[in-house]
């Protein structure tokens, strides 16, 4: 059940009622609560009509409807790939959008996912520059692979623990490129 229909229930509104207070169509609510996600300008209408926060208000999902097997999975589905950058972070989308798996966690991962591909094909291009700064004869990009792919895969593992054990990620980045 959304959290609209749940609050429209609980102040026993239908939902004409709902669309009058809050000037919004009736059609849209009906999408909203058949799953359409809330934001921008509706989000802040229908709080505004039920007086209530947007936090509460905002997302479809209760905590408890959360899939956290499948995240799971989406998070480890980057682990086969970690060496071979887009694709890392395209299976785990490929999940998201076809399992409609769309919450604050899934984007936390492709995010990091995202975040930790641009860092790492930055260092790994900066590599041969630090041989050249630093006079040596050893070459430094693939050990510098091989420990970003380590990082990783600890990464990745680490939120796994932390959806195992807390139902969050141990490991994510405070913006989000979702």
């Amino acid at each position: 059940m959304s959290k609209l229909l749940a609050y429209r229930k609980k102040f026993n509104l239908t939902q004409e009622e709902l669309a009058e207070k809050s000037g919004i169509s009736v059609r849209t609510i009906q999408r909203i609560e058949a799953g359409a996600p809330l934001k921008g300008h509706t989000l802040n209408a229908i709080s505004k009509a039920l007086n209530i926060d947007i936090e509460s208000l905002n997302g479809q999902k209760n905590e408890e409807s959360i899939n956290i097997k499948l995240i799971k999975l989406i998070n480890l589905s980057s682990l086969p790939f970690v060496a071979i950058p887009l694709v890392n972070i395209l299976i785990p989308f490929a999940i998201v959008y076809y399992k409609k798996e769309y919450n604050r966690l899934t984007k936390e991962i492709i995010s990091l996912q995202i975040f930790w591909t641009i860092i790492s094909t930055i260092l790994i291009l900066l590599s041969p520059f630090a041989n050249r700064l630093f006079s040596s004869e050893i070459r430094l990009t693939l050990p510098v692979m091989i420990l970003l792919i380590l990082i990783n895969i600890t990464i990745i593992l680490v939120n796994t623990v932390g959806l195992d054990k807390h139902q969050k990620n141990y490991i994510r980045l405070k913006f989000s490129f979702l």
